[in-house]
């Protein structure tokens, strides 16, 4: 179910659900102005009476059809991004492609293989736009077939001699195509803004090396309770400890160094 249906389909519902209310409010505040005993009055009370008689009845219904709804929202999402994946894939296996500077028919046939397995299982997840009974209608997203072309422009079979010039307009026109796709693809998801992004080039930790108290302390009591027991092998345990203890004694651009609570330097 695409985000448009997902829309139709909840709009469709908080109708019916409005619909309902305003009937069972109508109702509820209308008979009791009639005169007892007149068609208006025994009108409007059966009304009300059957509405709230009904009411778990027509909630159960409404959650149902609600669950059906969201699970095909769900199902679909998980094939779409089943098929963004094939997109990747196919991305990256033309890409490499066009790096090879003496490529093989068996290169080219395995790279248009994965494209073409990209674009047909689309119709697994997308119907071609504008499709009739008797018209195929449109690729929904053809910058794939533009990707498609231009590959077949490097077919080992038709061009002999390919420079590195035409390898990398080819590339080009790759990642154009790709982007393109991208762009217009990802918003089917419904993404949304991460709550925490870090939006600056050369972001770093800004947190400082060490642990908690109650952290350091834990592990001194592990530490002590694993050294009161004989080892299997005391060769492993001594490398272990020197690579550890090389490592944390080393700094690097991302943790500084602090002292432990034994004395020791790590990070």
């Amino acid at each position: 179910m695409t985000r448009r249906n997902l829309k139709a389909q909840l709009s469709y519902s908080f109708v019916c659900l409005g619909v309902v209310l305003l009937v069972a409010a109508v109702a509820r505040f209308s008979y009791p102005l009639q005169t007892p005993g007149s068609f208006a009055y025994i009108a409007w009370n059966a009304a009300y009476e059957y509405l709230r008689d009904m009411s778990l009845l027509i909630a159960t219904g409404g959650v149902a059809y609600l669950t059906n709804v969201y699970q095909k929202r769900s199902s679909f999402i998980d094939s779409l991004k089943e098929e963004w994946r094939d997109v990747l894939h196919a991305k990256s296996a033309l890409l490499e492609f066009t790096h090879l500077e003496q490529p093989t028919s068996q290169n080219y046939v395995a790279a248009f293989n994965v494209l073409s397995e990209t674009i047909d299982n689309m119709r697994t997840v997308y119907r071609n736009v504008g499709e009739t009974r008797d018209l195929v209608g449109l690729y929904p997203f053809a910058p794939l077939h533009d990707m498609r072309r231009v590959l077949q422009t490097l077919n080992p079979a038709k061009a002999q001699a390919v420079s590195e010039a035409q390898r990398k307009q080819v590339r080009d026109a790759i990642l154009q195509a790709f982007y393109a796709l991208r762009e217009v693809f990802l918003e089917e998801l419904d993404l949304e803004e991460p709550s925490r992004p870090l939006l600056i080039f050369g972001g770093r930790r800004l947190k400082k090396s060490g642990a908690s108290r109650w952290a350091q302390a834990w592990q001194d009591r592990q530490s002590k309770r694993h050294s009161k027991i004989a080892t299997p092998d005391a060769v492993i345990d001594a490398l272990h400890k020197e690579l550890y203890d090389k490592e944390q004694a080393t700094p690097k651009p991302w943790r500084d160094l602090v002292t432990n609570r034994d004395g020791r330097t790590g990070a």
